[in-house]
C-alpha cells in the first residue's frame, strides 16, 4: 500500500470529503445519519490539499481551490483539528446507533469507530517519529508532487511550481515539529536516523538542476505542447523554487538528525520513548482493529510460522533440496540464476512484462470467482529510484476517483535478484489482481453511502483482503496447479507475514533488538540480510502495522470457513467476495457482523 496509507495515516480526516465539501447542496438535505457524516466531514476540512490531490476529483476544474498548495504541518493545526473531530464525534451520538437499520446502521458503527480511534491516537501527542528513512514529508512529498500532481495545462503547471515553493514551508514546520518531539524524549534510534539522513543527503545531491522535482517536469511540459520559451522559463521558475526553498529546507532537516545522531539510541522498540507501552497497545489496537494483547499476537505468529515452515519444507524437499538448513535451502531458489531477470533496463521491463501476463491470466478467470469485477485499469510500473533505496518491495497506490490515473503497482527493481520469477507471482496476486487493486478499486464504486466508506483505510481488512487473495489464488483459482516453485514463493510470502507478528510485537512489547529481529526473520524466510534489514527498519518506525496482514488474513478465512459450514452446498464464493467487497473497509469485529447478517439472510431465504 505504500504512499497511499502514509498520506491517509498522516492527514486522516482533515480532507476525506473533499469532494463533498465542494457540493453545498448537501447543507440543504433532511439531516440524517449519512448526511450527518457528510456535513461534519467538510467541517473536518480545513487544509488538505495532497488529499485532494489523491483522490484525484476536482483537480484541474472550477472548483480546484487546492492544487496549488500543501497541508498545514504545525502543531496549532493539529489541536484546531483534534477539537472539530471531538465535537464531530459528539454529535454522531445524535443520529445512532438506536433506530438505525442497514447501511445507515452499517455506516454509523464504522465512523464512530473511526472517530473514536483517531482520538484514541490523538492522546498521544507524542507517539512517533515523523521523519525517518521511509515516510514522512521528506519521502512522501516528492513522491506526491512528482507522481500524483496531475500536469495536463499551463494553469497546473503554475500550481506545480506553486506547490514546489510552498514544500520549503512544509519542511520548516515539520522541522519545529521534530524538535519539540526531542524535547520531550522523542527521537528515533541510531540506525533510523542515519539510513533518513542518507535519504535526505541523496535527494538534494546534484543540486537544483538536477533534482527529481525538476528533471521529471521536462517530460510533463513537453506532453502539453507548449513553446520552447515557455518551457525555458517554466523549468527556470522550478529550478529556483528548489533551490531556494527545498534544498534549504533539507539541509535544515539534516542539520537536526545530525545534531540527533550524537546523542541517540540503539534500542529499537517504540517501547524507548515515553509511555512506549501505551502507544504500542494503541497502535495494534488500530492496525488489527482487534484487542488482541502483543503476547496474543507473538503467539499466532510463533504457530502460523510452525505450520507454513512445514508446508514449504515438503516443497523444498519434493524439488530434490534436501541439504542445509531451511533458509540456505530457500537461498539457493533465491539465488538460481535461471529464476533471475537480468539487472538492466531490459530485465526490467521483461519483469514487468512478465507481471501484466501474470495479471491478464488472472483478470481471464476472474469472472468465475467474482461478482464485480473493477473497470479501473491497472498499471505496473517501476519505484522510483530516489525512493527505491528504503522503499517497499511492492506497494500499490489507487486510482483517482475521475478515471484520470489508473491504479498502480509499484515494484522495486532497484536490484532484480530481490524477485526471482518464483516468487513474483503472489507478489502479482497482493498488489494488483485480485488483491489491493480490486479492494481499493470496488470501494470507490460504492453508491448510497457516506463518502468516507468510499476511502477509510483499516490496514487490518485492506492488507488481510490482500493475502487472503494471495491464498485464494492457490487454493480457488489454480493459479499453482502446474507451478510448485511459485506456491512457494506464496507460502515464503506468507511465512514472511506470519514472521512480522513475532519481531514487530518482539521489538515493541518485548524489547528485542534490532539484531534479533534481523536474525530471526533471516532464518524463517530465507531472504537475504539487505531485504530483511529494510523490513525490520520499517517496523521500528510504524509500529504495529506489520501485524496488520496476518491478523486480517486469518479473520476473513475464518469468517468463510464459517460460513462454508453455515450454508453448506449454498455457499457461493462469488457472493461471499461480494459481501466482503462491496461494503468497503471497516474494522473486522464489524465485518464480521456484515458476513452474518448475509448469512443469515440466505438461511432465511
Amino acid at each position: 500500500m505504500g504512499v497511499i496509507l502514509r498520506i491517509l495515516r498522516r492527514l486522516s480526516l482533515l480532507a476525506i470529503l473533499a469532494l463533498v465539501g465542494a457540493s453545498i447542496w448537501f447543507w440543504f438535505l433532511p439531516v440524517g445519519v449519512n448526511n450527518y457524516i457528510n456535513k461534519v466531514s467538510i467541517e473536518l476540512l480545513i487544509d488538505s490539499p495532497e488529499l485532494l490531490t489523491l483522490l484525484g476529483m476536482i483537480d484541474n476544474t472550477p472548483l480546484d481551490f487546492h492544487s496549488g498548495r500543501l497541508s498545514d504541518y504545525t502543531k496549532a493545526q493539529d489541536v484546531k483539528t483534534i477539537a472539530k473531530l471531538r465535537r464531530a464525534r459528539e454529535g454522531l451520538d445524535r443520529y445512532g446507533p438506536k433506530g438505525l437499520t442497514g447501511q445507515e446502521l452499517l455506516s454509523w458503527r464504522i465512523t464512530a469507530w473511526y472517530f473514536d480511534d483517531r482520538i484514541r491516537q490523538a492522546e498521544f501527542e507524542y507517539g512517533g517519529y515523523r521523519v525517518n528513512q521511509i515516510s514522512g514529508v521528506t519521502v512522501d512529498m516528492p513522491q506526491f508532487l512528482t507522481d500524483l500532481h496531475v500536469i495536463k495545462n499551463e494553469k497546473s503547471v503554475k500550481r506545480y511550481i506553486s506547490r514546489i515553493d510552498d514544500f520549503g514551508r512544509v519542511l520548516g514546520e515539520v522541522k519545529a515539529r521534530v524538535e519539540d518531539d526531542r524535547d520531550h524524549g522523542v527521537a528515533p534510534p541510531d540506525f533510523i536516523i542515519e539510513k533518513a539522513l542518507v535519504g535526505m543527503r541523496s535527494f538534494i545531491e546534484g543540486g537544483a538542476e538536477n533534482n527529481t522535482l525538476v528533471t521529471t517536469l521536462l517530460e510533463k511540459l513537453e506532453k502539453i505542447g507548449l513553446s520552447e520559451e515557455k518551457k525555458a522559463d517554466y523549468m527556470a521558475q522550478a529550478t529556483k523554487a528548489v533551490a531556494t526553498e527545498v534544498i534549504p529546507g533539507y539541509q535544515a532537516m539534516i542539520a537536526i538528525f545530525e545534531e540527533l545522531l550524537k546523542n541517540a539510541s540503539h534500542d529499537a522498540g517504540i517501547w524507548r520513548i515515553p509511555g512506549g507501552d501505551a502507544i504500542y497497545a494503541a497502535a495494534l489496537k488500530f492496525h488489527t482493529t482487534t484487542d488482541f494483547t502483543a503476547d496474543e499476537i507473538h503467539e499466532i505468529g510463533l504457530a502460523e510460522v510452525t505450520r507454513i515452515e512445514t508446508e514449504m519444507d515438503a516443497i523444498l524437499v519434493a524439488q530434490g533440496l534436501t541439504e542445509g538448513s531451511f533458509a540456505e535451502r530457500v537461498r539457493q531458489l533465491m539465488e538460481d540464476p535461471t529464476q533471475q531477470f537480468q539487472n538492466t533496463d531490459e530485465g526490467r521491463e521483461a519483469m514487468i512484462d512478465y507481471l501484466e501476463a501474470l495479471n491478464d491470466e488472472v483478470m481471464a478467470k476472474a469472472g468465475d470467482y467474482f461478482i464485480t469485477l473493477p473497470p479501473q485499469p491497472l498499471e505496473i510500473v517501476r519505484v522510483p529510484a530516489y525512493s527505491q533505496d528504503s522503499a517497499a518491495g511492492g506497494y500499490y497506490s489507487p486510482p483517482a476517483l475521475d478515471g484520470s490515473r489508473p491504479g498502480r503497482f509499484y515494484i522495486n527493481q532497484k536490484d532484480t535478484a530481490d524477485f526471482p520469477k518464483w516468487t513474483l507471482p503472489t507478489l502479482m496476486f497482493h498488489e494488483g489482481s485480485p488483491g489491493h487493486h480490486f479492494q481499493i478499486s470496488l470501494a470507490q464504486l460504492i453508491t448510497g453511502v457516506p463518502f468516507i466508506r468510499n476511502v477509510l483505510p483499516f490496514s487490518a481488512y485492506t492488507e488481510g483482503w490482500a493475502l487472503y487473495a494471495e491464498r485464494i489464488a492457490k487454493t480457488n483459482m489454480g493459479m499453482y496447479d502446474d507451478d510448485p516453485l511459485g506456491d512457494l514463493g506464496r507460502l515464503q510470502s506468507e511465512i514472511f507475514r506470519a514472521v512480522r507478528l513475532v519481531v514487530d510485537t518482539g521489538m515493541h512489547a518485548k524489547h528485542w533488538s534490532r539484531e534479533q529481529a534481523i536474525e530471526y526473520m533471516v532464518s524463517k524466510t530465507g531472504n537475504t540480510n539487505a531485504e530483511v534489514t529494510r523490513e525490520i527498519e520499517r517496523y521500528v518506525v510504524w509500529p504495529g502495522q506489520a501485524t496488520a496482514y496476518k491478523i486480517g488474513q486469518l479473520a476473513i478465512l475464518d469468517m468463510r470457513a464459517e460460513t462454508e459450514a453455515a450454508l453448506r452446498d449454498e455457499f457461493d464464493q462469488r457472493e461471499f467476495h461480494e459481501t466482503v467487497l462491496m461494503n468497503g473497509a471497516m474494522p473486522l469485529d464489524i465485518l464480521d457482523g456484515v458476513v452474518a447478517d448475509w448469512v443469515a439472510e440466505k438461511e432465511a431465504n
